[in-house]
């Protein structure tokens, strides 16, 4: 169980449901095991949060536990929506735990959000790859089946093709190096590219520098800061219907998942200050 989260279901306001699927990864494989790591890399944070002043466990966070995958993606992504569309006919915001990235199209389709805000090192723009169009290179396209449109913050690598579909009208590449003064024009009133709209809110760990983060699939350097991700995750939540962290391994000593962990905690510790 995720620290915190021992709401009963029927009383809860969000619920963490791990996906813990890890048929496609194309470096290195061991996402099926983040959403246990995370968990067992939050048990170290403090109940409390100061600047919201409020303790988590307050918060009517319910774990589902972890949806058993196979390697029927589709299959499993139909699944997994079902189950996620339980939480929210529930009146509660899903949290989801990868498992690959992929899971993040389960969470969209159950939510129906008008736009997807990704915060990944990838574009996932891309039509199939290694032949597969169910790839975790392809989430951010499977998005947009359901979305209308998408903003991905932090990307810095795609194919060629990939960053043609990004030039379209419908989304949105905010590069690492253009995330700070991003989020100062956001947080300053500058920008409003989340007011007035239904947002799922994705967060892929390789989004992170591999300083911050290296135990995910498919490093990318040059990418953000912890505190940049904390900054993206605080702006987007307050109109957040639904969220999830993804693609953390068992490849490092804790550091990915530490952060995974701790970003769902912002996500719920801000979403419930805002909506209160």
């Amino acid at each position: 169980m995720f620290p915190g989260a021992s709401t009963p279901r029927e009383d809860a306001d969000y619920v963490i449901v791990g996906a813990p699927l890890d048929a496609t990864t194309s470096f290195q494989p061991g996402a099926r095991f983040g959403p246990g790591r995370v968990r067992t890399f939050a048990e170290t944070f403090d109940d409390y949060d100061v600047r919201t002043d409020r303790q988590f466990s307050d918060l009517s966070v319910h774990d589902h536990g972890d949806v058993r995958a196979w390697n029927d993606v589709p299959d499993y992504v139909d699944h997994l929506s079902g189950v996620v569309r339980d939480v929210v006919w529930d009146d509660a915001i899903p949290l989801l735990l990868g498992g690959e990235h992929t899971v993040s199209a389960a969470g969209v389709r159950a939510t129906e959000p008008e736009l997807f805000v990704s915060i990944d090192a990838h574009l996932d723009l891309r039509e199939e790859y290694d032949g597969d169009e169910w790839s975790h290179a392809c989430v951010t396209r499977h998005a947009l089946e359901t979305a209308e449109e998408a903003i991905v913050v932090g990307a810095r690598t795609g194919s060629e093709a990939e960053w043609e579909r990004a030039a379209e009208a419908d989304v949105t590449v905010v590069p690492p190096e253009d995330v700070g003064p991003w989020l100062q024009a956001v947080v300053g009133g500058a920008r409003d590219p989340f007011s007035n709209k239904r947002v799922y809110l994705s967060v892929d760990v390789d989004g992170a520098d591999p300083a911050f983060a290296p135990g995910t699939g498919t490093m990318e350097p040059f990418g953000l800061t912890s505190r940049e991700m904390r900054g993206v995750v605080r702006a987007a939540a307050p109109h957040c219907i639904g969220f999830d962290a993804v693609e953390v391994n068992d490849r490092d000593d804790g550091q990915a998942a530490a952060l995974g962990g701790k970003l769902l905690r912002e996500f719920v510790y801000t979403h419930a200050h805002a909506t209160d």
